[in-house]
């Protein structure tokens, strides 16, 4: 299967009939197109609407109950739960976020989730990574440099890196969060790209090998610097797109 990444690049839609009515019902409520607290329209008109039958619409609305935005009740309907019940590590939730438009205090709220983890990992990583593992992340973070890379490219190659380091931490809960981390560079690749920047590229790569440089060393503080610096840049760069800077459209 494709990441989410990979697919919002390719503009490629969702295969089966039950992954594309997850991803309109999911952006339709997150849009607020379906509001929170109201109940969604009967299944005949649904599946009307997304024109499946009732057997995929039922499956999909039960995807979506399993993300904890919609919760049946008997003899009253599926009504849209608080946004305070949703499953914000969902990498789809994420994804119709920034599918919507997302405001500065909604990647705030991310950054400083990345800011928690991936910082930890990184010191993890500089604790437990082997030398194959630093070695893998150095040609990683080397090849973020390449003139070449459009804004795809740097995109995947930049989620190449991140998921390295958290593979590295040896931490399998710290893994679970590679869909956060994938929806967070994805808003970035959509709303702006260093690639569009004087030195952009290199400014990027160079960040990303001291991260590594850092792991090499076995010094856990000066990784976690390290990479606190890199999600800190991107997320200056993301406020700077929201608020008129240069964008990416």
């Amino acid at each position: 299967m494709k990441s989410v990444l990979e697919t919002v690049i390719s503009g490629t839609p969702k295969r089966t009939s039950h992954a594309q009515v997850v991803d309109q019902l999911g952006k339709a409520i997150v849009s607020g197109e379906f509001p929170v607290g109201s109940i969604l329209p009967g299944d005949p008109e649904l599946a009307l609407r997304f024109r499946v039958s009732r057997t995929v619409l039922r499956e999909a609305m039960k995807t979506l109950a399993a993300k904890g935005m919609i919760v049946p009740r008997a003899r009253i309907g599926t009504r849209v739960t608080p946004r305070k019940e949703w499953n914000l590590f969902d990498s789809d939730i994420l994804t119709w976020h920034f599918a919507c438009g997302v405001d500065e205090d909604f990647l705030y709220h991310l950054s400083e989730v990345r800011l928690a983890f991936e910082t930890h990992a990184a010191a993890l990583a500089a604790r437990n990574a082997s030398d194959a593992e630093i070695a893998g992340m150095m040609r990683l973070a080397v090849a973020m440099g390449e003139a070449s890379h459009t804004p795809e490219s740097l995109a995947v190659a930049d989620l190449k890196f991140h998921l390295s380091v958290i593979e590295a931490s040896g931490n399998p809960f710290l893994r679970t969060v590679g869909g956060l981390i994938e929806a967070a560079l994805v808003g970035v690749f959509k709303l702006s790209s260093p690639t569009a920047e004087k030195g952009g590229i290199d400014e990027v790569a160079r960040n990303h090998i001291r991260i590594v440089e850092a792991i090499g060393k076995r010094d856990e503080a000066a990784a976690r610097l390290a990479m606190e610096h890199v999600i800190k840049v991107g997320r200056a760069r993301i406020r700077q797109a929201l608020s008129g800077g240069k964008a990416k459209a």
